[in-house]
Parts: structure tokens; sequence; C-alpha cells
């Protein structure tokens, strides 16, 4: 078997260890960057530019798939998804699983080792209760799917994203980077092998993460954020969610209105025949 491609129903673990090994020690040292990637074709491009990993965004996953983010699209259809952006590369895989979809933290490991996945975001939303989940309850699932994925001997990479500087979150400005460095810590102290604090905006905010959580930082670009700013800092990881999805849709967009206004009467080319045949040949 090659061990460096995985289907569902051959998985080697010593060298799924090995990736989860790989991914953990690329938190180290020089900023991992992820341009994050929704289907097969994106992944080996990433890949493909050297990248050495690739992660899912669960926003552009659902929207290809034609469900919301949130946890709208259901899990095995997510899974199925991350499955074939896995079986596309050769370096390691982490994905998006959003809340985890109501799964047991077993599960939850089960599901992600099936398809050869080595690490995970995981944040504490509430998607079906709405806000922010208890931080205490949220760190005691962390550690058990820690746990869970000890049993099963392959330490995937935990990516703890903390959501509370979302506008949805319901903390108040002020209250946002203490309550964040509060969940990050618990969040580490449960087993979590990074902190995603989503949504911050400023130098100041991410720096003081940085320099409070006793642990690698998961950052994002953005108007005050460029990528040289976050390494400066000292991120350990930068991720980009949906952004490069949603390019590639607005130049699509783009594209086609573009050649809409070719005129209303767009119409295959004829051969002499009479028959249609394909305008780009």
């Amino acid at each position: 078997m090659d061990v460096d491609r995985w289907t569902s129903t051959a998985v080697d673990k010593a060298a799924l260890r090995a990736r989860a090994d790989r991914l953990r020690a690329l938190h180290r040292g020089e900023v991992l960057v992820l341009p994050n990637v929704w289907d097969a074709a994106s992944a080996a491009i990433v890949a493909g530019a050297g990248f050495p990993a690739v992660a899912t965004a669960s926003a552009a996953v659902s929207a290809v798939l034609g469900h919301p983010d949130g946890e709208g699209a259901p899990w095995q259809e997510m899974f199925a998804a991350a499955g074939r952006v896995v079986r596309a590369v050769r370096v390691p895989v982490t994905v998006d699983a959003e809340a985890g979809y109501g799964l047991s933290p077993r599960e939850l490991v089960d599901r992600l080792l099936e398809i050869g996945a080595v690490g995970c975001n995981l944040e504490d939303t509430d998607h079906r209760a709405g806000g922010l989940a208890d931080a205490g309850a949220h760190a005691r699932w962390l550690a058990e799917v820690r746990a869970a994925a000890d049993d099963a001997g392959v330490p995937i990479v935990v990516n703890a994203r903390v959501d509370v500087f979302l506008p949805d979150a319901g903390v108040p400005g002020p209250d946002r980077l203490a309550e964040a460095v509060r969940r990050g810590r618990l969040y580490l102290e449960a087993g979590a092998d990074c902190v995603y604090p989503i949504g911050v905006r400023r130098e100041a905010d991410i720096a003081a993460l940085v320099a409070e959580l006793p642990g690698p930082v998961n950052g994002n670009t953005g108007d005050e954020l460029d990528l040289a700013t976050l390494r400066a800092v000292g991120v350990a990881r930068v991720s980009y969610g949906p952004r490069f999805h949603r390019a590639a849709m607005a130049g699509l967009k783009a594209a086609v209105e573009e050649l809409r206004q070719v005129g209303p009467d767009v119409a295959p080319a004829a051969d002499d025949r009479g028959r249609g045949v394909r305008p780009d040949r």
C-alpha cells in the first residue's frame, strides 16, 4: 500500500502518526501559512505550490455543497469532501470540523482518522443553542477529544478556535481580550495544540494573546494584520478561512458577466453540417 495516500478502508496508523507529528512540528519555528482549500483541485494547487500542510475551510466547503456555514451541512457530506482533499495531496491535512457536529469525541476522532486527516479546528460556538459554549464544558469536551485521539494511537493536532471576537458572540468589546485569554488557557490545559482567536482585527490584541497564552496562536490577516505583522508578533499559524474560495467565485462571476456582455443571443458555433460544436474548439 502507498502509505502517502489514503482511503477510508485502508489507513496506516504509523503513517498517520508521522503526519500528525509533522503537522504539530510545523507549529514551531517558522510560521505555518495555510491558504484554506475547499476541494481536491484547490488542495492540489496549494500543495503543489509547496505549502507543507493543507487546511479546509468549513464556510467554503459547505458553500460548495450547497449549505450554509455554521454546521448547516450534514457532517457526512463535510467529511466526504474532506476525504477527497486528503486523497488529493501528500501532505498533512487538518479539517475545519466546526463545533464537532454533535458527534461524541470518539466518533469525531474515528471519522477524522478514517479519511486520513491528522488535525482539526474545533470552535467554541454552540450552533444548536446559539452563542458561545460554556468555556469549562467546552474544555472538558476538548480533553475528551484529546483522550480519544490518544486511545486511537494518533496524536491529532487540535486547533481550538475561540470565538469571542466574533460579533455574534455577545461579548462586549472591552471584555473580549481577557475572555479570549481565559478560554485559550483552559483549552490548552485540556490538550489543545493551538488556540485560534478568530476575528481579531488589532495588532495589539493578537500580540497580547501571543504573550499571554502558553501555546501556539493562530492568526488571520486583515486591514491591520498582514502576514509580515503576524510573523513579527509571533503567531505560529496563519489561516485564511473562505477568502480564496470567495476570490475564486468573484473571478468566475466577473468572467461570466463579461461573457454575457457579448449579447443576449450567445450560442455555440455550428459546423457546415448544421450541428452545434463547442465554441472553444
